[in-house]
């Protein structure tokens, strides 16, 4: 075994079909990626020119004070011109902009119409409240109709809103309140999760306890049960919106393109939440420019993204670019096996779905519970498969391609993240694909995989995944806290410019990208380095584990061992046996150095809502150190 430890496999290819190439938006990867390279500024002014602006702008890229760098300054947009205004004045306003489907089985279709009147509604309701260009609006809320309509209202306006996952504690959300300095709150009563009644108002009840800035709290009537409602700060969103201030007419708040659009928190491993500002005129740019070309959108799909609009996942690919691209998406309100493993291929079944993207550890979940489920369903509707979150292991990535795209649907794995905005390594339709791989960057976008001295490393080989240049969705900063954002991503290769993502990779010699994990997620096993994802992958493949998390314990000969978790799949029990069972697997498909020392079989792990299992958690627990901030674990 090299010292880099596993190889990826490099011979395994997925060509698509002449059809799939024929049709798609961007046929030909090549060509289109050498023209971004060739001038970033003028590829990424003709994207610009496809959307609607108040006012052109005089410089596409500001780069005179690196690396807080501006797109498209002088430029007056508003994301929400682009998502509805100019929608209602075509035949785009009769089309229906999203279905909503409770666990519950309660249904909501809204057309782009209806949509726009809504968010007009609300966005004098919030007027009403106080709400001026450039407050911070807080949103707690489960997966319902209004998270849309009130991000989209905050939009209009111009109040940059700051969505907090309707998972997440007191202290957490009262953290996030602070930070963001929110005076308003939106929330609903409860959400349904796996039928049961997430109390999401008594977690708001606590958090303005602890943090008294607020002193409006809207709440969305969704469950109905019993709830406190304090007289002169907690108001019904039925009840607002049925008043005369609640009128259909309302004017778009004209914005620089550099006004912020939201502020999104995302955990480190130490330290308080990163508050991720992302800005209106890039950032709609970008994320509907790659949703368009990965995603290959056309006007008769039924997009379906299954993450929580509480994550950049949802952000940019449920709210914004979907609606920007003028598609019809698909929203589900609850848990993917409620009430039986097949509520997700239902939905697919019903709506026609000819597009699902979701995260590994879904696929895994469901894969766990076998064929049959999928298979008792028509899943023909399907024309391109997604994936996000974290790498998905080849196994998962085969199954998700035989049994839920009947092997004719290409697989759009992205590597991305909450500070880039949008999609950054991805395939387009029109690639050829390997197992496990991201493939290679999105059109306008350059990355390399370099040394701890910046240099590029040889194919096959380790390093820090750099970005070498700006683009339009980047982080404009950590908000209130410059010093940070310039220490977290710039700093270790300031020299040369490069952002730091904070992931490991290596490149295939056919220049295909394998993303391996957090740079905290690689083990280092008698001076071998070994990724997570590399030893899960290997445990998964056997076909009696469901899915794993492998982290390194500290040892005094080895430097670490590996400690892996493991979820049996359904009807196979934990044993000595399968612990000898599952070492013999991992010494022959990756090698002796990557046998865990240690194998435990448990029911679930650690994860934060986006699907990224938490293994500094893990770590902690197995070394008995304390945990750390677990406020984006999911339970």
């Amino acid at each position: 075994m090299s010292e880099q430890g596993f190889s990826p496999p490099t011979s395994e290819w997925y060509h698509p079909s002449e059809e799939v190439v024929k049709n798609a938006n961007v046929p030909d990867y090549e060509a289109v990626y050498n023209e971004a390279v060739s001038d970033p500024e003028i590829f990424w002014a003709k994207r610009a020119e496809t959307l609607d602006w108040y006012q052109k702008w005089d410089k596409v890229l500001d780069d005179s004070n690196k690396p807080f760098y501006k797109w498209f300054t002088g430029g007056k947009t508003n994301i929400v011109l682009n998502a509805l205004d100019r929608h209602i004045k075509t035949w785009r306003k009769n089309k229906i902009a999203f279905i909503w489907e409770g666990e519950n089985g309660d249904k909501v279709s809204m057309s782009y119409w209806r949509l726009w009147q809504e968010v007009n509604k609300f966005s004098n309701v919030l007027r009403s409240m106080g709400v001026k260009k450039g407050d911070r609006v807080t949103i707690y809320m489960g997966r319902v109709p209004e998270i849309v309509i009130a991000m989209l209202a905050c939009a209009k306006i111009g109040a940059p809103h700051s969505v907090v996952y309707g998972g997440f504690s007191e202290q957490a959300l009262a953290d996030r309140i602070e930070d963001a300095q929110s005076r308003v709150l939106i929330t609903c009563d409860g959400a349904w999760l796996r039928g049961k009644i997430v109390k999401l108002k008594d977690t708001v009840d606590e958090a303005v306890h602890r943090s008294p800035v607020v002193d409006t709290v809207i709440v969305v009537k969704r469950t109905g049960h019993e709830i406190n409602m304090e007289q002169g700060r907690d108001y019904w969103y039925h009840d607002l919106m049925s008043l005369p201030i609640a009128s259909v007419r309302s004017e778009t708040e004209v914005m620089d393109a550099e006004d912020p659009l939201f502020i999104l928190y995302t955990s480190g491993t130490t330290g308080k939440p990163k508050g991720v500002l992302h800005t209106h005129g890039g950032y709609q740019v970008y994320t509907s420019t790659t949703l368009s070309w990965a995603f290959d959108i056309k006007d008769d799909d039924r997009w379906w993204c299954a993450a929580d609009p509480g994550w950049i996942t949802g952000h940019s690919y449920i709210v914004y670019a979907p609606l920007i691209l003028g598609a019809t998406s698909i929203i589900y309100e609850g848990a993917p096996t409620y009430p039986y493993p097949d509520r997700w291929w239902r939905i697919v079944e019903n709506y026609g779905v000819t597009i699902l993207y979701t995260a590994p550890t879904a696929i895994r979940g469901l894969m766990r519970f076998g064929d049959a489920w999928p298979n008792r369903h028509d899943l023909s509707s399907l024309r391109l498969l997604g994936s996000v979150g974290e790498p998905i292991n080849p196994e998962a990535w085969r199954w998700y391609h035989k049994v839920i795209g009947n092997e004719e649907c290409p697989i759009i794995d992205t590597w991305w993240q909450t500070e880039t905005g949008g999609f950054m390594i991805t395939p387009l339709p029109s690639v050829g694909l390997k197992p496990g791989s991201a493939t290679r960057p999105f059109p306008g976008i350059e990355v390399d995989i370099v040394d701890e001295k910046g240099d590029p490393v040889a194919a096959g080989e380790d390093g820090d995944l750099v970005i070498k240049g700006p683009w339009p969705s980047m982080i404009r900063t950590v908000y209130g806290d410059d010093e940070r954002f310039l220490r977290q991503y710039w700093e270790k290769y300031k020299d040369k410019g490069y952002y730091l993502a904070g992931d490991t990779a290596r490149r295939d010699e056919d220049g295909y990208l394998w993303v391996i994990g957090r740079n905290d997620d690689v083990l280092k096993v008698s001076g071998y380095r070994l990724g997570t994802a590399e030893v899960e992958s290997g445990l998964v493949s056997h076909g009696t584990i469901a899915e794993s998390a492998v982290i390194g314990i500290p040892d005094d000969l080895k430097g670490n061992v590996i400690y892996a978790y493991c979820i049996p799949v359904a009807g196979v029990e934990g044993s000595d046996a399968l612990v000898d069972e599952l070492k013999d697997h991992i010494r022959h498909e990756v090698g002796p150095i990557a046998v865990p020392a240690k194998i435990e079989f448990v029911d679930k792990l650690p994860k934060t809502r986006s699907g990224k299992i938490m293994r500094r958690v893990l770590k902690a627990q197995a070394m008995g150190q304390p945990l750390g901030d677990l406020s984006t674990l999911e339970d």
